[in-house]
């Protein structure tokens, strides 16, 4: 709820599905004659591809699984079909699927699949995966044609892992290859989803650098588990982030979290898409330096949204998102992290860089991410800032509370998921009263007395459209108990309103 947004098995005959209708592999095993031939996509098991052949008695096939599933599912059987060659009287005899009398089939289960039009298959091929579609295009031709559409692979997401350290159903390289042989020019919405194995994360880089003839608009490394791109060697990721760069000339979005990003990689992709990127995330990339995100800034004037760590903010990119030349920024998130206490120096931003921002872009919304321990959060809020959505993650003090409520005018939402033992009262009042646009709160692992949060939600009155707050943080008192609590707050939200049994963040 609180998390910030804007607004397979048997690959039979796989490998034979980019060869056009004259190989086409039939998932029926009845009455087709077969041209086999051993097409080895693995070491280990064979993939038998036949040449498709019109069925022979199909017809006879389907009736006799109805039959057989209605019998397994206790309904009656009226008459069955016979075995090809019986007499034609029998074979006219009709079945009741559903019991019903009728003495004739229901028309919907004579329905041809076959016959769908091509958008509806289309539609259905796009939530497959790669094996689903190669399994999918082998049951008839219409199917197969659906399955080279352009349109098919316009939008992909490769599944890349090793079987023995993921549970994702990783994609199988062959089919990759061919993919990318046939439709890496039809390929402008990709993304790699790996596991955390670095095989995975290397083979999503050989990957990318086969990508030569692709337009690509948007692009993104998905890492599920532990980011595995990190292990992967500087060098090889920097070609092949260079590959896609040089040759796509239009990439719009970019989502590359937790990767071996450099300054040079940077450059390059600024050189060749400068005119085009308006989404760049990029947080937890340590070989960029400020001077490199800069050089985005500087060139990238259409730039709406951008992700980065607090490391790499500084006033002189803020000032460049505030140049007349640069686009109203609309989403800026910023994520403060620290694995070692005591080890990192926050620095802090001026608020004259702050203002200037706001200036230029009044509606932007500026997101931070807090993961630091109570003795780091000393470079924060000190002055106005215009954040608007502010999440902790660990624990916060209260005097960091009571700076937001005095410096944070523009806050639209506030996590806390964890605090001391002192009751937070005085600090939500203060947030409530000088924060007018405080729309969304969340508390865990805090402590607020009743009396104090019915003050707080009474101030912020039914502007509060989300409120999600433990049940062990509010603590009764003389003049409200936990089931009365309800009742009150429900009145001032003016909506029905319960504690939460369980973060809802």
């Amino acid at each position: 709820m609180f998390r910030y947004q804007k607004g397979a098995g048997n690959l039979t005959g796989a490998s034979t599905f980019f060869g056009g209708n004259s190989q086409l592999c039939n998932c029926s095993q009845v009455g087709r004659k077969k041209n086999k031939q051993q097409v080895y996509l693995t070491q280990k098991r064979p993939i038998v591809c036949e040449t498709y052949q019109e069925p022979v008695q199909f017809e006879y096939v389907r009736l006799q699984s109805e039959t057989s599933m209605m019998k397994r599912a206790g309904q009656k059987v009226v008459a069955g079909p016979e075995a090809p060659g019986t007499s034609q009287t029998s074979k006219k005899q009709k079945i009741s699927l559903y019991g019903s009398g009728l003495g004739e089939s229901d028309p919907c289960t004579s329905m041809d699949w076959g016959s769908l039009p091509h958008h509806v298959i289309l539609r259905v091929f796009q939530f497959l995966t790669l094996v689903d579609r190669a399994r999918a295009s082998s049951v008839c031709r219409r199917w197969n044609e659906v399955f080279h559409i352009p349109d098919l692979w316009r939008r992909f997401e490769f599944e890349l892992s090793q079987p023995a350290t993921s549970y994702l159903k990783s994609t199988h390289p062959d089919l990759i290859q061919q993919i990318i042989k046939r439709h890496a020019d039809h390929l402008q919405y990709v993304s790699f989803k790996v596991d955390s194995s670095t095989e995975s994360a290397e083979a999503a880089c050989d990957i990318l650098s086969q990508l030569v003839n692709c337009s690509i608009k948007t692009l993104g490394l998905i890492s599920t588990a532990k980011p595995s791109f990190m292990n992967v060697s500087k060098a090889h990721f920097a070609s092949a982030l260079t590959v896609v760069f040089v040759n796509s000339k239009s990439l719009s979005s970019i989502k590359i979290d937790d990767t071996p990003l450099d300054d040079p990689s940077l450059k390059v992709l600024v050189a060749n898409n400068s005119d085009t990127l308006k989404l760049l995330k990029m947080s937890s990339c340590p070989h960029v330096s400020p001077a490199g995100i800069l050089c985005v800034a500087d060139q990238c004037h259409g730039l709406k949204e951008l992700a980065l760590n607090y490391y790499i903010l500084s006033d002189e990119l803020l000032l460049a998102l505030s140049s007349e030349k640069h686009v109203d920024l609309e989403h800026l998130r910023i994520d403060v992290v620290s694995e070692n206490p005591g080890q990192v120096q926050f620095h802090t931003i001026k608020k004259q860089s702050w203002d200037a921002l706001v200036k230029h872009s009044p509606k932007v919304n500026i997101v931070m991410y807090f993961f630091l321990y109570e003795d780091e959060f000393d470079a924060f809020f000190r002055e106005e800032t215009p954040v608007t959505h502010l999440y902790f993650g660990r624990a916060v003090s209260k005097a960091m509370l009571g700076r937001i409520g005095m410096n944070c005018p523009r806050l639209i939402e506030l996590v806390v998921c964890a605090n001391g033992l002192q009751p937070l009262d005085d600090e939500l009042i203060q947030i409530a009263e000088r924060c007018k646009n405080l729309t969304a709160m969340g508390l865990g692992e805090c402590e607020v007395t009743c009396r104090g949060f019915i003050e707080f939600v009474k101030m912020c009155g039914g502007r509060l459209t989300q409120l999600s707050i433990m049940e062990e943080v509010l603590i009764p008192d003389s003049d409200y108990s936990l089931d009365r609590l309800h009742l009150e707050v429900s009145k001032h939200l003016g909506r029905m309103w319960f504690p939460d049994m369980m973060p809802t963040w």
